[in-house]
């Protein structure tokens, strides 16, 4: 989902939010800096964390609204949570998934100050966009746990949803090798799996078990495909050590085909044989 594909509604949501959280700025304004989250979230190398992905969680903010205390300033967060993205570095994606949450949360209050929300606004923004750093809110806090929830939600998807979602994360990071990224995920998933909960919210808590089944399958898929690999690595070297060995032991073409005896190469007796 591109810059283009984007739903008629999401600039107008991004203006009413931004609006009924104090933005008193002209709406041109308001507007242009909607656009600017539009074309970042649209930016190239987003496979799985783009457009389609701030839709979804948008959407379900919104069902899980009737839980939040001030909606707007969690859908303003929802907006900025994922902004700033790079998945360029290699070890982004086992600490992060290539997220940066602490520049994503600077650029909201930045944003959001500059259009004139207050700061008050602007900095709990920039606190729920943090809190999804580790995805382990303040039960009490319930703005917190709808974002961090909103945000897992596609841990709980139907599996043929779940397999494209895996498909298109898989994409986002195909410039790591297979070994690299199926280490990161697994270490990812078993992440997740020790937590007591996956989501906070009480309505929430109705994705818990279909979420649990979709990662606890796949953690076992790719527990094969690393023995697998594994497998493989420990073979490939063991055929290289053979063939150093192999090559050390072979004579090379100055070496005498036998002992010398008294400065002469003896034959090997052939005609015995």
């Amino acid at each position: 989902m591109g810059v283009h594909d984007a739903p008629q509604w999401l600039l107008s949501a991004f203006y009413r939010s931004a609006r009924r959280a104090g933005a008193s700025a002209p709406d041109d304004e308001v507007r242009e800096v909607g656009q600017a989250l539009v074309d970042q979230w649209s930016g190239p190398g987003r496979e799985f964390h783009n457009l389609k992905h701030l839709v979804d969680v948008l959407v379900r903010v919104d069902e899980l609204a009737e839980e939040t205390h001030e909606t707007d300033l969690v859908r303003l967060a929802a907006w900025y949570h994922g902004v700033v993205f790079d998945s360029a570095d290699g070890k982004a994606y086992a600490n992060k998934g290539g997220e940066d949450e602490a520049a994503s949360a600077v650029l909201a209050r930045e944003q959001l100050t500059a259009l004139g929300v207050p700061d008050a606004a602007a900095e709990r923004v920039h606190d729920l966009v943090v809190a999804l750093v580790r995805h382990s809110p303040d039960p009490t806090d319930f703005d917190c746990a709808v974002l961090c929830d909103a945000d897992l939600a596609m841990l709980a998807a139907e599996p043929q949803r779940y397999k494209a979602y895996l498909h298109d994360v898989r994409a986002e990071y195909a410039h790591l090798p297979v070994e690299d990224y199926v280490r990161a995920r697994i270490r990812i998933l078993k992440k997740l799996l020790a937590r007591p909960a996956l989501f906070s919210s009480p309505l929430g808590a109705a994705w818990e078990e279909p979420a649990r089944q979709n990662v606890s399958a796949e953690l076992q898929r790719l527990e094969k495909e690393q023995a697998k690999l594994l497998a493989e690595a420990a073979a490939s070297d063991e055929a290289s050590a053979d063939e150093r060995a192999s090559d050390d032991a072979a004579p090379t073409e100055d070496a005498p085909a036998g002992p010398v005896v008294d400065g002469q190469t003896s034959q090997p007796d052939t005609a015995a044989s």
